[in-house]
């Protein structure tokens, strides 16, 4: 079964599975509704537009920093960062996102977050050079 008519791409990161928003309103929904709060939650930082990547982490533990840099590149490679070298990602617990009073969809604000610098591309596609 596709991913079509959900307001997100899946893939999968060893084992993890790694939810991508298609647009604004789909990373609200992706992020406030389909995300669990100990979920991982990521973005490209500085503003830059972009998709909300959530890793699923059904199990609450500690998400491997493979995982976590793989997925943070699939962040970075879906915004408008794609063409950069090196790209910074936020990443934090879905718990620690919020959506300010009337912000305008796919803006969130974070209480803390831990930043990953990684080059944009997709997981589970052949490393082009």
């Amino acid at each position: 079964m596709g991913s079509k008519g959900r307001p997100y791409r899946t893939l999968v990161v060893d084992g993890y599975e790694v939810l991508v928003g298609r647009g604004d309103e789909d990373n609200d929904a992706l992020t406030f509704e389909i995300a669990e709060p100990h979920d991982l939650w990521m973005h490209v930082a500085g503003g830059t537009p972009g998709s909300h990547v959530i890793v699923r982490n059904p199990d609450r533990v500690e998400v491997p920093r493979e995982v976590v840099e793989r997925a943070a590149a699939a962040a970075a490679w879906y915004s408008k960062a794609r063409g950069a070298a090196r790209v910074e990602v936020h990443v934090c617990r879905v718990a620690d996102v919020s959506k300010p009073r009337g912000a305008p969809a796919g803006l969130v604000q974070l209480a803390r977050w831990k930043s990953v610098r990684v080059r944009p591309e997709v997981p589970g596609r052949p490393d082009p050079g």
